[in-house]
């Protein structure tokens, strides 16, 4: 039996990296009986571990420019999988944070260096293609994570489920040990991996426009992402669906979520330009998102399929702007010794807004005594976005031009 290529056992690297991001929006019911969790604190629980990403981001990336991209793969998956294993024995919601902040450190370092890798395992012509399935290991982790938790939290309790997922990225860091070629650099780098070559990479991303629009268009989108999937099973837990209905449901927004993202790697493969993909993407949140939380719908046995619907449309096409925003990392770095640093700062946009993004719809929801009125804080970032993707087109015009 052949082995899976090295560019499949990345993205499995980063879907077991996700999981440990996924595996809490199941597990918050739970959470919340066991340790008397409040909304508020579960908010900041689904983003803390994105605390290392939103302040390490770039440094993370420069790492991993000097360090090499496997190295940093495997250390990060390695972290994660002992700081889950740690969280699985806190008692306690303090400790429970640290162990989340500590799992958001690992997960960093394990994603970040992913489109890197892919680049460097796969042909020219079928880059695009793999940055688009590449994109897809948040939401395939989440769905993994939204189906299969319940079921073992039921068997297993929380710390079980802590435990499996722990398992699986030391097995996937095992994996990308065999699987991906040795660095092509030594450890610890040298050379251009001193002070004056990291300088330069920080100097040359920070003052290229691209890696910015990107970055922030990251914020923008997965900031509303996560919010929006990681409350749906307490939203539909207290809307009173069954469990069982509650995990499928909310897996398969999760999942939907691929289609957009394979889609934007084929779509930009035909020449479809990235600007109209990222219109689309965004504008599709901003109606999905409307009509999720919108009190416009009656309510009819199975539960509120209008709602349903448009969470729907607001991940399957929202997943255009991951895909694309992946590529255009690559496309849009200075040159190519920047390719991880300008995805590390993207990445620390993204788990800025990932952090900010669960909490602020949590505070709305709050004072507002529902979920109505959440779908004013998921639109801010769609118009975010909107403008965001404009300069993009500009950018990508002038670059057309030279």
């Amino acid at each position: 039996m052949n082995r899976l290529s090295p560019s499949w056992v990345v993205v499995l690297a980063g879907v077991s990296a996700g999981l440990h991001v996924g595996k809490l929006a199941p597990a918050l019911p739970a959470l919340q009986a066991a340790l008397d969790i409040s909304l508020l604190q579960a908010g900041f629980l689904l983003s803390l571990v994105q605390l290392a990403g939103m302040s390490l981001g770039l440094v993370a990336g420069l790492a991993a420019d000097a360090m090499g991209l496997k190295r940093t793969m495997v250390i990060g998956l390695l972290v994660v999988s002992v700081a889950g294993a740690a969280g699985a024995q806190m008692h306690d919601v303090q400790g429970l944070l640290i162990s989340r902040a500590l799992e958001g450190l690992g997960f960093l370092m394990a994603v970040m260096p992913g489109p890197g890798l892919l680049r460097r395992t796969v042909l020219p012509g079928r880059l695009q293609p793999a940055l688009g399935l590449w994109g897809t290991y948040m939401p395939l982790a989440t769905a993994l994570a939204l189906l299969m938790g319940p079921f073992t939290i039921t068997g297993l309790g929380w710390q079980g489920w802590w435990w499996l997922v722990s398992g699986l990225s030391a097995g996937m860091a095992l994996a990308v040990g065999v699987s991906v070629a040795p660095d092509l650099v030594p450890f610890p780098a040298a050379g251009s991996a001193g002070t004056a070559g990291w300088t330069r990479r920080l100097r040359l991303t920070l003052s290229s426009r691209g890696p910015w629009l990107v970055a922030l268009s990251f914020a923008t989108y997965s900031g509303q992402w996560l919010a929006v999937i990681g409350f749906l099973p307490s939203i539909y837990a207290q809307a009173g669906l069954e469990g069982s209905m509650v995990a499928v449901a909310t897996a398969l927004v999760a999942a939907v979520n691929m289609v957009g993202n394979i889609a934007s790697g084929r779509l930009l493969q035909r020449g479809i330009v990235p600007q109209r993909l990222l219109y689309a993407g965004f504008a599709a949140m901003g109606v999905g998102s409307f009509f999720t939380f919108a009190p416009i719908w009656p309510v009819s046995a199975w539960g509120v399929p209008g709602q349903y619907a448009g969470v729907l449309l607001f991940s399957m096409v929202g997943g255009l702007v991951p895909g694309t925003l992946f590529s255009l990392a690559v496309r849009l770095a200075p040159d190519e010794g920047t390719v991880s640093t300008s995805v590390g700062w993207m990445q620390q946009w993204s788990a800025l807004g990932q952090f900010a993004g669960p909490p602020v719809v949590a505070w709305v929801a709050t004072r507002a005594g529902g979920w109505h009125w959440s779908w004013v804080a998921t639109g801010a970032c769609t118009v975010i976005g909107l403008g965001l993707a404009q300069r993009v087109g500009s950018l990508l015009s002038k670059q057309r031009r030279v």
